[in-house]
C-alpha cells in the first residue's frame, strides 16, 4: 500500500447508501473497507463493489468497534476517510406516542455510534495527511427548515429520527471546531430522499445519486470545507 492511495472505511456499507459510497471511492481510486454489522454480507458487499474487504463493525458494540480500529491499524497503519453512514429509522408511532426506548434505540446509532467509531478511529485519522469524516444526516435534521412551516420537510415530524440527525448535525459542528487546527475536516452531508430499505424504497433518488454527496465531500482538497452541511449543489442551514 502506498502512502499516496487514501484508506477509507465506510460504516453500515453493505447495502443503500452506504454500498454506493463504498463503490464510487473505489472507482475514485481509493483503497475501501466496508463496515457491516454482518460479516458475511459485508463481504458481499465488498466483492460486489471492488472494495479490499470488509470489516465487522456493529457501532453500537464497543467490542466490535475497537477490534474494527485493530483491524485497520494493523492492515493499512492509519484511516484517511471515515464515512459515518450507518444509520436506523424506527418512528412507526405518532411524535407524542413515541415509545421512549424506539427513541433510545435510534439515538444508539445515529449519534452515540457515530462518536464512538469517530473517537476510536481519531488517532489513526491522525496520521493521514488530509483526513476527512463524513457523517451521512438528513435534510430532515435541519432545525431551519423544521421550523418552517412552508418548507416540505416541516411535515415529516418523525421523533426518533429527525431529532437524531439534529444532534448529529451539532455533533459534527463541535467536532470540526474541536479538529480544526489539527487539519481533521468534518461535514456533513444530505444525499437527498433515496430509495433505500430505510424508507422502504419510497425515495425519487437512487443510493448512487445520494453517495455522490458524500463522496465529493470526502475526496475534497486540503483547502476545502469543514463544519458545513452539504447538498446536492449546494449547502443547508443548520
Amino acid at each position: 500500500m502506498t502512502k499516496t492511495t487514501k484508506i477509507a472505511l465506510v460504516t453500515g456499507a453493505n447495502k443503500g447508501i452506504g454500498k454506493e459510497i463504498a463503490r464510487q471511492l473505489g472507482q475514485q481510486g481509493v483503497t475501501v473497507l466496508v463496515g457491516a454489522r454482518d460479516i458475511e454480507r459485508g463481504e458481499r458487499a465488498a466483492e460486489e463493489v471492488g472494495a479490499v474487504g470488509s470489516v465487522r463493525l456493529d457501532v453500537t458494540d464497543a467490542e466490535s468497534v475497537a477490534d474494527a480500529v485493530k483491524r485497520v491499524e494493523h492492515d493499512f497503519g492509519r484511516l484517511d476517510i471515515l464515512v459515518n453512514n450507518a444509520g436506523i429509522a424506527l418512528d412507526r408511532a405518532p411524535v407524542t406516542e413515541l415509545p421512549i426506548e424506539v427513541l433510545r434505540q435510534t439515538y444508539e446509532t445515529n449519534v452515540f455510534g457515530v462518536a464512538a467509531v469517530t473517537n476510536a478511529f481519531l488517532p489513526l485519522l491522525r496520521k493521514s495527511a488530509s483526513p476527512r469524516i463524513v457523517n451521512v444526516s438528513s435534510a430532515l435534521g435541519s432545525i431551519t427548515a423544521a421550523a418552517n412551516q412552508d418548507e416540505a420537510s416541516a411535515g415529516s415530524r418523525f421523533l426518533g429520527y429527525n431529532s437524531s440527525k439534529s444532534a448529529l448535525n451539532a455533533m459534527t459542528v463541535i467536532y470540526a471546531n474541536e479538529l480544526r487546527d489539527a487539519g481533521v475536516k468534518v461535514n456533513a452531508i444530505n444525499p437527498g430522499y433515496c430509495a433505500t430499505d430505510l424508507n422502504g424504497h419510497q425515495g425519487d433518488l437512487d443510493p448512487a445519486q445520494g453517495a455522490a454527496v458524500a463522496v465529493g465531500v470526502a475526496l475534497s482538497p486540503d483547502d476545502g470545507p469543514t463544519g458545513e452541511f452539504h447538498t446536492e449543489g449546494g449547502t443547508l442551514p443548520w
